[in-house]
């Protein structure tokens, strides 16, 4: 059997794992329906029926209760007041309405009982077999009383369920909190984790949440918009898709750029080359043959660029760090026809200072510190923690100063141990140790690992990826308006290629073949830059 390269699986409950899907979108349209009849007899408004295909899924399949019943009110132009999630059922609030879904649905659970899909939970027994760990992540509230229902409660290391994110004030999909809080529960990385949804707001919040693989399930002919919202691979059920399958996912490289270029076109053009074509509905049109259009000149392009060892070589220590004459008059003729972020883990002054690149946008610190043309930000608690890196870089001064070869950059928000001077390879394991141990001690940090350095972070919710998703937002940038690239080198970067994988195209600086989740590969600077000069 082949080593495995992913740790775990989070499941969506509803349409995944029971068939109660069916229950949920029967107990909405007795609801909506209900109130609906109300407002035609008592405001003379006309009827429309809450339907399936055009209500259920766009606006409230995958979501909590209450975003459900305003998503599908505003669709219908209809504001009423909140409430409280205490309003009885029937009461004309958003509560209210929820309430009475949530009563119609409770009531069927009870007299039918709740059926499940065999071929999932087989799946799961597979996956515990091979030592893969295993969580359930819902927007319903009625989560566990399912589970156990279906006496099925224990197949799940960790729930992440409407309770818990009430409890936690976590964010419900398409965000995806509930994903990120059931890996990290079991002590598991979303990078080596699946997400597996049947809902477009389920397969968008796995996307964003930054999982290695994302499964949709097409259980209601919509396999086209699970692929348009981010996942990977459709199938019509769990028996199509095995535990090798998902790891061979995780050993993709990108396609070299060179051959993703399609002469005499002004596009790029990914390529499959794993499917077997046997089982799945759709292997996202990013990585089919013949392929999707990734660069249009229909869309107005974004560029998001890492800064060292993307637009400038990778120095000996950070201050040595220099941006080619060449690159930067490319850049800064890119920027004046294209939108264009650097997106960086120097400090954002820093990485200005050396850009000197005017009119751009700069996130610094891995994002915790945004600026640009009319709009800034800085993570209010990664302002908090300033003093506890501080603190920290004292301690590993003191810890590693005997240490020839060892540099340790204050980055404001963040710290960076630079080993790439070491002159005795011996103490790297001293160095890992230390900075491990500190990070351990002190649950606010978290510790991530790139080319010859250790980075020491504030563990919140934020990092490369979700400093271009709120550039993107901010300046209402989206994916079907624009061609969005991002090209960098190193493990940070990762966040970001996972968050574009689908929605835009990822390219890699790496001279040798590398896994990664980006689109492309190219070999050099040189390349970089001969790339603008074409797109120019």
């Amino acid at each position: 059997m082949n080593e495995l390269k992913f740790e775990s699986v989070i499941f969506d409950l509803d349409g995944v794992i029971t068939k109660t899907a069916l229950v949920h979108a029967k107990a909405w349209k007795k609801a909506f329906d209900e109130y609906l009849r109300i407002r035609e007899k008592r405001d003379n408004e006309p009827f429309r029926e809450f339907t399936h295909e055009k209500d259920y899924l766009p606006y409230v399949d995958g979501k909590p209760r209450y975003e459900g019943v305003q998503s599908f009110l505003r669709s219908r132009g209809i504001n009423i007041p909140f409430g409280e999630p205490t309003d009885e059922p029937g009461k004309e609030t958003v509560c209210g309405i929820g309430n009475t879904k949530n009563s119609a649905f409770v009531q069927v659970l009870d007299t039918e009982g709740v059926q499940i899909y065999e071929s999932t939970v087989s799946f799961i027994k597979e996956l515990h077999k091979r030592g893969i760990k295993t969580g359930v992540a819902s927007s319903s509230k009625n989560c566990q009383k399912i589970l156990q229902t279906a006496g099925i409660e224990d197949l799940f290391e960790t729930r992440v369920d409407g309770v818990v994110s009430a409890e936690l004030g976590l964010k419900g999909k398409p965000e995806g909190d509930i994903f990120v809080r059931a890996a990290k529960n079991i002590g598991c990385r979303p990078e080596k984790s699946v997400v597996v949804e049947d809902a477009t707001s389920g397969v968008a919040a796995g996307r964003n949440g930054g999982f290695g693989f994302v499964l949709g399930i097409a259980r209601e002919n919509n396999a086209d918009d699970l692929a348009k919202h981010g996942a990977d691979i459709i199938v019509s059920d769990m028996s199509k898709m095995d535990i090798e399958k998902i790891n061979k996912w995780f050993s993709r490289m990108p396609v070299p750029l060179k051959d993703g270029w399609e002469d005499n076109k002004n596009n790029f053009q990914g390529i499959n080359n794993e499917n077997d074509g046997k089982d799945f509905l759709i292997v996202n049109p990013c990585y089919c043959s013949p392929a999707k259009k990734v660069f249009s000149k229909d869309k107005d392009m974004v560029f998001f660029l890492d800064f060292d060892g993307t637009l400038c070589s990778i120095a000996e220590s950070p201050e040595l760090a220099v941006l080619s004459n060449d690159m930067r008059k490319t850049v800064t003729a890119l920027s004046k026809k294209h939108l264009v972020a650097i997106v960086s883990g120097r400090m954002r002054e820093n990485v200005e200072k050396l850009a000197e690149i005017p009119d751009i946008f700069y996130a610094g610190s891995h994002g915790f510190d945004i600026k640009g043309p009319n709009i800034s930000l800085i993570q209010p608690q990664a302002k908090q923690i300033v003093p506890l890196i501080e603190e920290v870089a004292e301690t590993l001064k003191q810890e590693l100063k005997d240490i020839e070869g060892v540099l340790i950059e204050e980055k404001k928000f963040s710290l960076a141990v630079h080993y790439r001077l070491l002159k005795d390879e011996i103490l790297f394991s001293r160095i890992k140790d230390c900075v491990s141990k500190i990070v351990e001690q002190n649950k606010k940090l978290m510790l991530m690992s790139g080319k010859k350095v250790f980075e020491i972070l504030p563990d919140i919710d934020c990092d490369k990826a979700k400093a271009v998703k709120w550039i993107m937002e901010t300046l209402n940038l989206s994916w079907e308006k624009n061609t969005v690239i991002y090209i960098g080198d190193d493990t940070t970067d990762e966040y970001v290629f996972r968050f574009f994988r689908t929605r835009a195209t990822g390219i890699l600086v790496s001279e040798r073949p590398k896994l990664s989740a980006a689109d492309f590969r190219v070999n050099s600077l040189d390349d970089i830059r001969r790339l603008f000069e074409q797109i120019i």
